[in-house]
């Protein structure tokens, strides 16, 4: 197959999906060294993108707001069509990506054969609620079946001068040393009830990591997401670095980069931590093969999970009927015990 001059990439979902697309990004690059490359995104997962030397463009599809509605949609796809793509690919089905693909006459699309997939003319069989592969995998193999070759499946996300600075500031203003503390984060939320670990479990955790290695807490979580922070400080008298609904997605990213270790939910946080090269411990509850662990668990050196299976016969994930026994049966002493054995690691 002829290469691409103008090749459009799609991914219109969620942080940690997009960030796990970057190794495609990348590849495509390798394979179309002088290809103009463009990345549609929605408006808040876009810093994962912006300042990627392997991209020329991201260009933000704002679904839920300006480009709400069939005619807003068509005029984007209007828009779409004067860059003049070749090749579209749309790594994970939506309607809007494949419908707007089409109305903006891009002559090759290739995605999942699902979700009005009879827009595109290369579809592929959609197998992602298997679950036999990592959502990575599921991602390459669109690009294996264009002929793209796969030498690299490291995600990445560009470092911003800027975010840095400013995150550098806010630990020292807290009288946190990021080069000599061990600073432990701890992602609290998560999109959905069944990736929560109780909140309980996170304090006394905190606890254990404060009076045993002395190690400063910050917590990370939504503005939305106070009432898992409040019953996290319940748990956990002592102080911490709160910072709830307080940082952009660019800063997050700055702040992953400057701790010892990052505990969280199964949630994009934990494949942010992967592509920044920082240890990462996350907790899954769910069991449906297409939302496990070999899915969707960050797959870096330093990247451990925890996952146990409460005995249903099928996972009912948001609908759980039994209190998400999965999660109540992973207890802060283990945890904590291999954080200790990672901390103790980089010293």
């Amino acid at each position: 197959m002829r290469k691409p001059e103008r090749i459009l990439i799609v991914r219109t979902d969620r942080i940690g999906d997009v960030v796990l697309s970057t190794p495609a990004i990348k590849n495509i690059r390798r394979t179309c060294p002088e290809s103009y490359i463009a990345f549609m995104c929605r408006p808040y997962t876009k810093d994962v993108l912006e300042g990627n030397p392997y991209l020329n463009e991201v260009i933000v599809y704002d679904k839920y707001g300006k480009h709400k509605g069939f005619f807003s949609t068509l005029k984007f796809s209007r828009h779409l069509a004067k860059k003049k793509f070749d090749w579209a690919i749309i790594l994970h089905p939506t309607n809007r990506a494949n419908m707007v693909t089409f109305l903006a006459g891009i002559p090759f699309r290739v995605g999942w054969d699902k979700k009005m997939g009879f827009f595109l003319n290369k579809r592929i069989p959609h197998l992602k609620h298997k679950g036999e592969k990592h959502e990575l995998e599921y991602s390459l193999d669109i690009l294996r079946e264009v002929g793209i070759q796969i030498t690299d499946k490291e995600p990445f996300i560009p470092e911003n001068q800027a975010e840095d600075s400013w995150v550098e500031s806010l630990l020292k203003e807290n009288n946190i040393d990021y080069k000599r503390d061990r600073v432990v984060g701890l992602g609290i939320g998560a999109s959905c009830p069944s990736k929560v670990w109780p909140s309980r479990y996170f304090g006394q955790l905190a606890d254990k990591l404060k009076e045993e290695l002395k190690a400063k807490i910050i917590v990370l979580a939504e503005a939305k997401e106070e009432r898992l922070t409040a019953e996290f400080r319940k748990i956990y008298g002592q102080d911490f670095l709160d910072l709830t609904g307080k940082l952009s997605l660019a800063r997050a990213f700055a702040l992953l980069r400057k701790l010892s270790l990052f505990i969280g939910n199964d949630s994009g946080l934990i494949h942010v931590c992967w592509a920044v090269k920082t240890p990462v411990i996350s907790i899954f509850g769910r069991k449906d093969p297409g939302l496990s662990p070999k899915r969707w668990a960050p797959l870096g050196k330093d990247s451990y999970i925890f996952h146990k299976d409460a005995g249903c016969d099928k996972c009912l994930a948001h609908n759980c009927k039994k209190g998400y026994l999965c999660l109540e049966a992973i207890k802060p002493k283990e945890v904590f015990d291999k954080a200790l054995a990672i901390l103790f690691l980089q010293n």
